[in-house]
């Protein structure tokens, strides 16, 4: 993107958020970087247009420390970019949530990222149920009010309990979740564009696209060297399988991979921003030329090309757990 070119932004359900089309995210990423190439990254993001960081904790009790948030933090002071110059989407576990809420989980995302208000806050997988959705929106609306964040969604939860989320917000008057991010690709489609989930999005709600690259298989890497996202309906192995012709694809528009996997995630009308990591500056040009490939080859164009790759059509339910 050239200067002259910013991103576009999109509204964040009824938040008040403007984020831009692309964000950026920090799974392991900062802390596989040399610290001045991430500081330069950083800049040249902000100044293409990239106004959303998602910064998570994802250190967990016994496993190695993991310093990527703090990292960032460094970075963006390093870069000199001014607070007011972006947002920050922090993660917020529902396996750490207890009687103190989760208060103490966002006061330790604030110490490590060097922030003090999260525009945005994403509630982790719902993997227990021994929480009521009740206290979950009642203790959110509680830092709501007292400053703390500024608007809340949700990481790849059903769209059956989203909804549940929503009507409970509105019985108690309080904000309710804006937006989900939901795993978004080429290969990996049926939830986001299910039927379940186009209900919720009429309805005004809206998505954040991620894992996007699958984990960088997508961008032709099949030969995986870090950890990389869950696979639901184990397709991972077609997704691999398929690489190489997304690639071909790619190749006779005369772009990469990469590019044509983010630009896929641009066509869906929901998604107000798609997250990605990037650990070196070209991969970030390449993604953030993404835009620039939808308006030259169109969002129809884009889907009816990479259409034969939809490897979990067939394999995931649209309505989730």
């Amino acid at each position: 993107m050239s200067a002259s070119s910013p991103l576009p932004r999109r509204k964040v359900g009824t938040s008040g958020l403007d984020v831009s089309l692309l964000s950026l995210g920090s799974w392991h990423t900062y802390d596989r970087m040399d610290f001045a190439d991430s500081v330069a990254m950083i800049r040249a993001a902000v100044e293409a247009g990239v106004n959303l960081f998602d910064v998570g904790v994802y250190g967990m009790p016994g496993h190695p420390p993991v310093f990527t948030d703090v990292l960032w933090s460094a970075i963006v002071r390093a870069a000199r970019i001014p607070r007011e110059d972006y947002l920050v989407s922090a993660k917020l576990w529902i396996e750490g949530f207890g009687d103190q809420g989760f208060r103490p989980q966002l006061e330790n995302a604030f110490l490590r990222g060097g922030f003090d208000v999260a525009d945005l806050v994403i509630l982790g997988d719902l993997r227990r149920d021994d929480v009521a959705l009740e206290d979950l929106v009642e203790d959110l609306a509680g830092l709501t009010r007292s400053g703390l964040i500024r608007a809340w969604g949700v990481n790849n939860w059903s769209a059956r309990n989203i909804a549940r989320l929503r009507e409970i917000a509105e019985a108690l008057q309080v904000p309710g979740p804006q937006i989900a991010q939901l795993k978004y690709s080429i290969g990996r489609r049926s939830i986001p564009d299910g039927e379940p989930f186009a209900r919720l999005f009429a309805d005004g709600f809206v998505m954040q696209a991620s894992d996007v690259l699958e984990g960088g298989i997508l961008a032709g890497r099949t030969k995986l060297t870090r950890e990389i996202g869950r696979d639901p309906g184990d397709v991972r192995k077609r997704i691999t399988r398929d690489a190489a012709k997304v690639v071909k694809v790619a190749e006779e528009l005369g772009t990469s991979a990469a590019r044509l996997a983010v630009a896929f995630t641009l066509t869906h009308p929901a998604n107000v921003t798609t997250l990605f990591g990037a650990t070196r500056m070209e991969q970030l040009e390449d993604n953030l030329a993404a835009v620039e490939l939808v308006e030259k080859v169109g969002a129809e164009q884009i889907r009816a090309l990479v259409e034969p790759f939809w490897a979990d059509r067939d394999a995931v339910d649209p309505e989730g757990p």
